[in-house]
């Protein structure tokens, strides 16, 4: 909020220097290289007070489109700045005052932004122009200058409850939970996630989320699965693992594998692939093979993660490794920080 106080400061300075000058209206001119005339015009009907503030809102519109066009930022500025101060009933206050917040966005200038488009939202009725709502507006620029999760969850859902119609209703679901889990608010995050996953938008894309459709699915199914498939330590479950292969005992090993997100895929794909969910049987590469397995985990393996070399599956693709993780679930406190058993890699390690 530093930030945010010395640029007011700035501005006021700005303002009660103009407001001392012989004649208050020649910044707007004095700097434009075409047009002069015609603003000079503007500038008379508008010190005339029109009688409606429909002919008002059109002589600021020229008058700022003049000093837009070339580029006067400094005495625009202080053009809708002083106008919005002065006239704190103008019905189009919220207009002026996002074309502030474009004009700092333009500047790169964020947090000068910020505090005019808040202002819209929290002091300004609602305001259509061209039939697009000013406050839509500016909660989509919110949104993309703000990384605090606090203000995503109530821009969101603003977003939601004020404009269902007019915005990609299901990716705003999904930034929502986002932004829930990012506090740690896991009961609202999962609940959410079930809304966006109920609008069936399976190839949703989300800039920067790749397969937030099954990202969200993976998160609500594995909430609603027993996750009885996980064990205290890696040394544990490692150990099951290994006692079951060399028993031949398929029926242990699909108790072990995870339920939820269990994945059997070659190194080069990513886990969100559709088709790297396994559905196949462990019986069916057991059965009549000689399965092998290495006596220690392999070198890559981390706190976190783990893979053990195994052989004999299958005449294809023989090398499988076995792909151990800590379980990361905070919405489950009992089962976050256990180990499961979470997929298999096909072939020697890239």
């Amino acid at each position: 909020m530093a930030h945010t106080a010395v640029f007011v400061l700035q501005a006021a300075l700005i303002i009660l220097a103009s407001s001392c000058s012989s004649n208050r209206s020649d910044y707007l001119t004095d700097n434009l290289k075409s047009g002069k005339e015609e603003q000079i015009q503007l500038i008379r009907l508008l010190e005339a007070e029109p009688a409606d503030n429909e002919t008002r809102f059109a002589l600021m519109n020229g008058i700022a489109a003049n000093l837009h066009a070339e580029n006067n930022t400094n005495e625009l500025i202080l053009f809708l700045s002083t106008s919005v101060e002065n006239n704190p009933n103008d019905p189009y206050n919220a207009y002026w005052l996002l074309m502030l917040a474009h004009v700092y966005l333009k500047n790169d200038s964020p947090d000068a932004a910020r505090y005019y488009l808040e202002r819209i939202i929290t002091q300004c009725p609602d305001l259509n122009i061209k039939d697009i709502s000013i406050h839509l507006t500016s909660l989509e620029n919110l949104i993309k200058i703000t990384d605090s999760p606090n203000l995503l969850v109530e821009y969101y859902t603003q977003l939601i409850t004020r404009f269902p119609e007019e915005i990609r209703i299901a990716e705003s679901y999904f930034m929502l939970a986002r932004s829930y889990e990012r506090l740690g608010e896991w009961e609202l995050a999962i609940q959410t996630y079930s809304q966006f996953l109920g609008y069936g938008d399976f190839d949703v894309v989300i800039p920067g989320i790749p397969a937030a459709y099954e990202y969200a699915k993976s998160i609500v199914d594995y909430n609603s699965s027993p996750k009885d498939w996980t064990f205290e330590t890696l040394d544990e479950l490692v150990t099951a693992v290994k006692k079951a292969i060399n028993a031949y005992d398929y029926r242990s090993l699909e108790r072990y594998r995870a339920k939820v997100n269990f994945f059997a895929m070659s190194w080069k794909q990513e886990s969100s692939d559709r088709n790297a969910q396994a559905d196949f049987v462990m019986r069916d590469f057991m059965v009549g093979n000689r399965i092998k397995y290495a006596d220690t985990l392999d070198a890559s393996s981390s706190p976190n993660e783990a893979f053990l070399r195994t052989s004999g599956w299958n005449q294809y693709v023989s090398v499988w490794y076995l792909y151990f993780r800590k379980v990361n679930f905070p919405a489950d406190p009992d089962i976050h920080g256990r180990w499961e058993w979470a997929g298999i890699y096909y072939g020697e390690k890239m």
